[in-house]
């Protein structure tokens, strides 16, 4: 297999409202976040990002630093299956 660079860029200026956005060159499918730890976050539908494409969401913690991690799942168009912890 050959490297793979994470397609996304993870904006927290905003929070506790993120923004993950799709700066590679390929659409990617099936894109869902699941949080890990304490927090609340809405679920949402898996989806596809285009190149350019985000996807905003909003997780509310009072120590999210200590007490969560972010999962991001998505599919490259081969269908492969890739998995990448956010830590805040």
């Amino acid at each position: 297999m050959e490297p793979y660079r994470i397609p996304f860029a993870f904006d927290r200026r905003d929070a506790p409202r993120y923004v993950l956005r799709n700066r590679g060159v390929e659409t990617v499918r099936g894109v869902t976040a699941t949080l890990l730890g304490s927090g609340v976050m809405p679920a949402g539908h898996p989806r596809a990002l285009a190149p350019g494409d985000e996807l905003a969401f909003v997780i509310r913690d009072d120590d999210l630093a200590r007490n969560a991690t972010l999962v991001i799942r998505w599919l490259r168009p081969t269908g492969e299956e890739y998995l990448w912890r956010v830590a805040f």
